[in-house]
């Protein structure tokens, strides 16, 4: 491409391409909002247009802090695109594949020039001619190239800048923060150490091969045109964590939270504790509004999902242009761009990484029990005055099995209600029909979970084949156990006698005897670690079949860490994690090479459903 058209291009791509923010502020106080209120809603959507600030102001319109005079934090990064932005994004997800997700994940690739920093609503419009000011001045100077070198130590992975170029775009930095402080009044600091391209941060020392060895597919030499953004987020919830919902929820009670399918969330962590089982309490990204809403209607999102980009300033050269060629195309599939060159070389390391694949364990949580639904009085309530078992609603279990103790046993004993049993049935439905190979099944003594290892095995069509191995040692952390006892389960002559699948020649690895009511953490992390070993062991390892391990909340991260080679979480840390995992909850780890396991996607999806209160026909039928 000419001279003449690189330059006519860059100035074209320069542009603001929206309406000034002074010609939008007019027309928000024409519809008669109050001056900062319409600022903060320009500054909020990154004063783009009429319309984006509209929908904001009737998003927020039952807002609480809608008055409240907080400006956002803006940052300048320096973000990739074409060929090397696709390799990074393939390395993105690729890495969070194998590796799980590490603190880069929470942020796209980009090299940070100033950190984030505060301006006042009505300030912001100076910052965006600052950076097309300071842009324009070193359009000339800018490189047609950064040369990029990898680093990695035990917790980090990235690109460093060379220092030449480095230079360059420190000065540019520090020229965006000198002018823009000036006149927009606000503390801009750039960043004048060891720029950098993060690739992982913060990852297990263990995932460090691995994350080289993806690291090494990406060209840093790879076209690229670099473009310089300004972004913004709220700055009230720079320590919360960002969820996304999957569902939309409607409030059934007046202290919970209205969201649509895509609403962002933020929580506090520090505030979850009191919250009741399965819910979670924060504010949304698109109201402003605060509230309760069920935690399986939501997954994780990144911290940057709700970021804000307000300009940029494209680096134009006549090198970047560049016609693609015919042997390296960047192709779409299922609506995502890939680079068959990256995505070749990924092959070559994940068919080395899984030839030597063995077996799998699938650790999961019991289905719904019934003092879920029907709270700790449930027993009462099934229970008539000479203290028979009846069915007092349709979730409640049509009988309960026999045992030789009082029924009331089954008080700190509790079996799964009708939707468990549902919901554990359609699980082993959907594993048989990803035809998973389950070779072996261990449970914990609780009822919950045999019950649930029953009707998975009935939905795998297995019940005839397989064999339930009743081991004590997956009992939950006995320091929650309601009764500060360990319950008295049923035996397994009793469980056999009942029609369960009960392999009776099994002798569990830690007896109930042995179990210590309200054990310490460290206890219960020891007992975990060595029971989980110990199943392996007693496997063989020459198989490929699935170990079942149906057990409790706690035991998705007690038993799947140590055989992943992780340490155990702080005692605090545990709990907030394990209040998180909903009924039939799984994680799967998979053998790489002999006792190398690895963490990946379980093999079907876990079950998400609502909640359906009790009902009165009476009750506003035929009663006022």
């Amino acid at each position: 491409m000419a001279v003449a058209e690189t330059q006519l291009y860059a100035k074209v791509s320069n542009k603001h391409r929206s309406k000034s923010t002074s010609v939008l502020l007019e027309s928000l106080l024409a519809k008669g909002f109050t001056a900062h209120i319409a600022q903060k809603a320009l500054a909020a959507t990154g004063q783009k247009t009429i319309e984006d600030a509209a929908k904001w102001l009737h998003s927020h319109c039952n807002d609480p802090s809608l008055d409240d005079p907080i400006p956002q934090e803006y940052a300048l990064y320096l973000c990739p695109t074409g060929r090397l932005h696709n390799h990074l994004q393939e390395f993105w997800k690729e890495s969070k594949r194998q590796c799980g997700k590490n603190r880069a994940h929470e942020i796209f690739p980009h090299i940070t020039l100033c950190d984030f920093f505060t301006c006042e609503d009505q300030k912001v419009e100076l910052l965006y001619d600052t950076l097309k000011r300071v842009g324009d001045s070193f359009s000339q100077c800018f490189p047609p190239s950064i040369s990029l070198s990898l680093h990695s130590s035990t917790s980090y992975l990235g690109f460093f800048i060379g220092d030449s170029h480095a230079n360059i775009l420190k000065e540019f930095a520090l020229a965006f923060s000198s002018e823009a402080s000036a006149l927009a009044d606000c503390h801009v600091k750039p960043c004048l150490k060891q720029l950098h391209l993060t690739l992982a941060h913060k990852f297990y020392p263990h995932h460090q091969k691995t994350l080289e060895q993806l690291a090494k597919c990406i060209n840093p030499g790879e076209t690229c045109q670099w473009v310089a953004a300004l972004y913004s987020r709220d700055m009230r919830f720079v320590h919360y964590q960002t969820l996304r919902a999957l569902f939309q929820y409607k409030p059934q009670n007046i202290d919970e939270l209205m969201i649509n399918t895509g609403d962002f969330i933020y929580v506090d962590p520090t505030q979850q504790s009191d919250v009741s089982e399965g819910w979670v309490i924060g504010t949304s990204h698109r109201t402003g509004c605060r509230g309760f809403i069920p935690e399986n209607y939501t997954e994780r999102a990144n911290e940057s999902d709700t970021w804000v980009k307000h300009r940029e300033y494209v680096f134009v050269t006549a090198s970047r242009f560049f016609t693609q060629t015919e042997n390296e195309p960047n192709v779409k599939l299922n609506g995502e761009v890939h680079n068959p060159s990256m995505s070749r070389s990924l092959t070559k390391v994940l068919s080395l990484q899984n030839a030597t694949l063995r077996r799998g364990v699938l650790v999961m949580r019991h289905g719904e029990r019934v003092d879920q639904v029907f709270g700790k009085s449930w027993l009462q309530q099934c229970l008539t005055a000479d203290g028979k078992y009846y069915r007092a609603d349709l979730n409640f279990p049509s009988t309960l099995p026999k045992r030789k103790d009082s029924v009331k046993d089954f008080e700190y004993d509790p079996p799964l209600s009708c939707c468990g049993i549902f919901q554990s049935r359609l699980i082993g439905e959907a594993l048989l029909d990803q035809e998973v190979t389950v070779s072996y099944v261990y449970s914990s003594p609780a009822l919950r979970c045999i019950q649930t290892a029953q009707h998975l095995l009935q939905g795998l069509k297995l019940d005839q084949k397989v064999k339930i191995r009743v081991e004590p040692g997956l009992l939950e952390w006995t320091k929650w156990e309601a009764s500060k006892l360990i319950p008295n389960f049923m035996t397994v002559t009793e469980l056999a006698e009942a029609s369960y699948k009960i392999d009776t020649s099994y002798r569990g690895n830690f007896p109930l005897s042995s179990l210590v009511p309200s054990e310490s953490y460290e206890e219960y992390v020891s007992r975990s670690s060595a029971v989980v070993k110990q199943i392996i062991t007693a496997c063989p390892s020459k198989g490929k079949g699935v170990i079942l391990i149906v057990g409790h909340g706690s035991s998705l991260a007690s038993f799947t860490r140590p055989l992943i080679g992780l340490p155990a979480r702080d005692s605090s840390d545990f709990a907030q994690v394990v209040r998180k995992i909903p009924s039939l909850g799984m994680c799967f780890c998979e053998e790489i090479k002999e006792n190398k396991w690895q963490m990946v996607d379980p093999p079907v999806k876990t079950l998400t459903h609502g909640a359906n209160a009790a009902f009165n026909w009476r009750n506003g039928i035929v009663e006022d």
